[in-house]
């Protein structure tokens, strides 16, 4: 479908609270430090644009294409990330609480030193995504790709669900999972563990462990 004026005008406008930009073509933009709260960014192209330290509070960004975007040290509370394609994307020390990522296509994506709690990556595709000193609590990963995510020097400080997570050579070395819900001895034997890991009652280490070098 052809963009009319009236759409063109919208997209070309500035940043600002509670903006229009759904469907929009916003590739390779420096957006960093901009207030996008309240946002509609629904199903628009933001690949490789910097949002390093804006406020994307209660932004729309489902069904988002944003391959390589920076989010590093922005606020996203309550922001939806649902269904979006964000392969590579950094949201390192981004601060996300409440944010959904349902769905999210979010390969080797990097959340190292990010805030996130009651965060939602049901069904999100996190394979090598690394959550490296991230701080989680009351996340869910159920039904989520997380082969071969990192997940060393996380600070849980609640309960992770893992309900039907895939979780092949996931790296949870010295991770504190004692409280974690969903979990499984079958996923704990695919994961990579050390004699650091607390794992929840009922489950053991696996004899696999530790895992060598990927």
């Amino acid at each position: 479908m052809l963009a009319t004026p009236s759409m063109a005008a919208q997209c070309a406008g500035s940043p600002a609270a509670g903006v229009d930009w759904q469907e929009c073509n916003k590739k390779n933009v420096e957006l960093q430090s901009s207030d996008l709260q309240n946002a509609n960014l629904y199903s628009s192209d933001f690949s490789q644009t910097d949002f390093s330290g804006s406020n994307l509070s209660g932004a729309n960004l489902e069904k988002a294409t944003m391959v390589r975007t920076w989010f590093e040290g922005s606020t996203a509370s309550k922001t939806n990330f649902s269904r979006v394609e964000a392969y590579r994307s950094n949201f390192g020390k981004i601060s996300a609480e409440g944010a959904s990522f349902v769905s999210a296509e979010l390969q080797r994506a990097n959340f190292a030193g990010a805030q996130l709690k009651n965060v939602d990556f049901e069904k999100a595709e996190l394979g090598r995504t690394d959550f490296s000193q991230a701080t989680i609590a009351n996340a869910s990963f159920a039904y989520a790709n997380l082969s071969r995510a990192i997940f060393n020097g996380t600070v849980v400080e609640g309960p992770m669900a893992f309900d039907g997570a895939f979780m092949f050579l996931t790296r949870i070395e010295g991770l504190d999972l004692s409280a974690a819900t969903g979990l499984q001895q079958q996923q704990i034997d695919l994961a990579c563990g050390d004699a650091d890991t607390k794992l929840p009652a009922g489950l053991k280490a696996s004899s696999n462990w530790p895992c060598s070098s990927d």
